[in-house]
């Protein structure tokens, strides 16, 4: 059956909390607060500055997302977009959800005019990592750092 991609509206939040909550354990093991996760969704939704949501349907059923933010880059003049809180469903996995949801990423960035689309992962998700470079993307060369400075639910 064929994906459909879609932006995601506010019909969606109670499936992209469910799906960042999963993730977050998935990934990190980490338990995310789910009224704080809540508003942070829909401030997504509500403020389209923030980014969007990409959702992937099959058959009518929402099975993965996306979400994509922007980074000015003064050296190139132009955003890069960063594809973060990426979900899909373990009964899809495996069967061209993300690389759909991906490929309208790029072709949306291009034609915005975007310099470059970035993500980060796991250091040890060698199978996302994979995945990754079978798109064409590659590995590059900075470290990533950070420093809360408000609790960490």
């Amino acid at each position: 059956m064929s994906l459909l991609i879609r932006a995601a509206t506010p019909a969606d939040v109670a499936d992209l909390v469910t799906w960042n909550t999963a993730m977050a354990w998935e990934t990190e093991h980490k338990r995310l607060e789910p009224e704080v996760l809540r508003r942070g969704v829909a401030a997504v939704l509500e403020q389209p500055r923030r980014g969007f949501y990409l959702v992937a349907e099959r058959a009518g059923a929402a099975v993965g997302s996306l979400l994509v933010t922007f980074e000015w880059s003064d050296w190139r003049c132009g955003d890069f977009w960063w594809i973060q809180s990426v979900y899909v469903a373990p009964a899809a996995r495996r069967g061209g959800v993300f690389r759909a949801l991906y490929t309208a990423v790029q072709q949306r960035a291009a034609a915005a005019g975007a310099v470059g689309l970035r993500l980060y992962v796991e250091t040890e998700n060698r199978h996302a990592q994979a995945t990754y470079e079978g798109l064409g993307m590659q590995r590059c060369h900075y470290f990533m750092y950070e420093m809360p400075l408000a609790p960490v639910s």
